[in-house]
């Protein structure tokens, strides 16, 4: 499984979110989006309707009728009601459950940057698990520096 560590300097996460999103749902995959705040849950829910004026990513907040139809389940906990194999871990906070994944990213900012490092170390003492770090260069690309 896969770990990618998303450490946000110069994007927002909502920017880099949507392209994730894009990512995985353009190879055919499904993304379950967590975050514990009910009011990050709603930002996330308004920015994929609008983050792009031309189109936007087909979701829904969990605990619908239509959750396992999803392609982007937003949620507050690491349940894939959507069947999902990625998960994005967007409050900052590591949870064990992701994982169950196959790919999970973790994007955190300088408020969380002790958790994260110490979820870094913790991962790398676990079997099957492939870590990636990416942070923004000056330019604001992403580049992996672990």
């Amino acid at each position: 499984m896969q770990v990618d560590f998303y450490h946000l300097t110069l994007a927002p996460l909502d920017r880099v979110l949507p392209s994730i999103a894009e990512k995985v749902l353009g190879s055919g995959g499904r993304l379950l989006v967590v975050a514990a705040d009910p009011a990050v849950r709603a930002r996330i829910d308004q920015l994929l309707w609008t983050y792009n004026p031309a189109s936007f990513l087909p979701h829904g907040e969990a605990g619908g009728d239509w959750d396992s139809e999803q392609p982007v389940l937003i949620a507050d906990g690491t349940h894939p009601a959507n069947d999902a194999r990625n998960v994005a871990l967007v409050d900052g906070v590591w949870r064990e459950e992701a994982l169950a994944f196959e790919r999970a990213f973790h994007l955190f900012d300088e408020d969380s940057i002790v958790p994260a490092r110490a979820a870094w170390r913790a991962l790398g003492e676990r079997e099957g698990v492939e870590r990636r770090y990416w942070r923004q260069d000056e330019n604001g690309r992403w580049a992996q520096i672990a």
